[in-house]
């Protein structure tokens, strides 16, 4: 795990493991400085990508998760904290088609965890 920056990596695994499946969660600092690869990637592997974050519930992170995925906006901070020590860059946002954003917000999740559905 681990690996956003370097999904060429990712990928392999995928390959290789075709029950294995990714999330988001904290990785959009890494992601957002590479959205060419990062939205190429999400449109291969959108049945195997989940949405996640790593923190609790928080409308600001949400906010900015949602803008990643789904804008094309440029040059915006990825979380709403205050700059860590190693320094804050800016990400670009992936502007995903609809069909991929709903299997990377609901649908991947309700097949891994049918009991989701209720």
């Amino acid at each position: 795990g681990c690996a956003a920056e370097d999904l060429a990596r990712v990928s392999r695994i995928l390959e290789r493991c075709p029950n294995f499946n990714v999330d988001i969660g904290a990785r959009l600092a890494e992601l957002g400085r590479q959205p060419y690869t990062a939205r190429a990637f999400f449109l291969r592997w959108s049945d195997r990508i989940l949405f996640g974050t790593d923190t609790p519930p928080d409308r600001q992170a949400y906010a900015i998760h949602y803008r990643f995925l789904e804008t094309c906006d440029e040059s915006f901070d990825y979380g709403p904290d205050e700059v860590p020590g190693q320094g804050r860059w800016q990400i670009h946002g992936l502007g995903l088609p609809d069909d991929v954003l709903e299997r990377v917000y609901r649908s991947n999740a309700l097949r891994l965890i049918p009991t989701l559905r209720g």
